[in-house]
C-alpha cells in the first residue's frame, strides 16, 4: 500500500471518529477520483438521520451512480474504514466503482463487538416463478 493510499485510509478512519463523537456508528468512506482528488466523504448517520441505510459507503455509491459518468465511476477508488456490509457492497457493485480499500474486515469489526452482528431475518422462495418472472422477463435482455 502507497502512504497516498494509507493517508486516504486515515482520513475514512477520521470520519468514522467523527461519526461516532456525533451519535452514529464509527463509519466513515471517501471517495478518490482518478487523478487522486478526493471527490466526496462521508460518515454515518444512521442514527440521527433516523435512517438505517444511511451508511458512508452507501451515500456514496448513490452519489457516484448520480454524479458520476461510468468511465470515472470505474477509475475511481473508495477507501473506507471498514469492510462493506451486504447492503453496501450490493449498491456498490451497481455503482461502478473501480476499487475498493477498507481499514478493518467485517471479522475483525465482528470480534471488536460484544454483541456480535445482527440476526439474520429468515426468507422463504423462490415462490410462483411463472407468474413472477413477467414484470422481468426481457428487462435485462
Amino acid at each position: 500500500m502507497t502512504p497516498e493510499a494509507e493517508g486516504f485510509l486515515r482520513r475514512a478512519i477520521e470520519l468514522a471518529a467523527a461519526a461516532r463523537a456525533g451519535g452514529n456508528p464509527p463509519f466513515g468512506s471517501l471517495l478518490v477520483g482518478p487523478d487522486g482528488t478526493v471527490l466526496a466523504e462521508e460518515r454515518n448517520s444512521t442514527i440521527t438521520d433516523g435512517n438505517i441505510s444511511f451508511h458512508p459507503e452507501l451515500k456514496l455509491a448513490v452519489w457516484a451512480a448520480r454524479e458520476l459518468d461510468a468511465e470515472t465511476a470505474a477509475a475511481t477508488t473508495m477507501y473506507t474504514s471498514c469492510q462493506p456490509c451486504e447492503m453496501c457492497s450490493g449498491a456498490l457493485a451497481r455503482s461502478g466503482l473501480g476499487r475498493i480499500v477498507y481499514a478493518l474486515s467485517g471479522e475483525q469489526l465482528d470480534g471488536l463487538k460484544s454483541s456480535g452482528s445482527f440476526p439474520a431475518v429468515p426468507q422463504d422462495g423462490p415462490a410462483l416463478y411463472d407468474e413472477a418472472k413477467v414484470p422481468v422477463d426481457g428487462y435485462y435482455a
